[in-house]
């Protein structure tokens, strides 16, 4: 057997020294996509998006139209998007623009299914 590889300790430097850079801008970042969600222009865009189910579910009251395949989806299964993403957070240079961008008007959110989302997403990230 060979030696144990010792990992690299990130220095705690926040939060009483309990928290790495790392973990405490996820701790904001968070916080802040939190509260976006009772951002105004977020309900405004799922409102438009929607149309009364007519289906065989009783407890299904609307359905929702995604931007980019058309079809409509059960509230469950989509989600508002930002067309530019919010980008990182992972300094405090970085919050300004943000947080610009994570509180934007109706004009900058789409639905999307969850489907297109998730493909929208790994796009993003290449």
């Amino acid at each position: 057997m060979g030696k144990k590889q010792r990992k690299i300790r990130v220095p705690r430097t926040r939060n009483a020294n309990t928290m790495t850079e790392s973990q405490f801008f996820a701790m904001i970042r968070s916080a802040l996509r939190e509260k976006s969600r009772w951002w105004k222009p977020i309900g405004s865009v799922r409102m438009k998006s929607r149309r009364p189910y007519k289906g065989t579910n009783k407890r299904q009251k609307y359905e929702y139209q995604c931007n980019k395949c058309k079809q409509y989806f059960p509230d469950k299964q989509i989600q508002v998007d930002h067309i530019f993403p919010a980008g990182r957070l992972a300094a405090f240079d970085d919050l300004p623009g943000f947080v610009k961008r994570l509180f934007i008007e109706e004009d900058g959110l789409q639905v999307l299914c969850t489907d297109c989302h998730n493909n929208k997403t790994k796009e993003e990230r290449i």
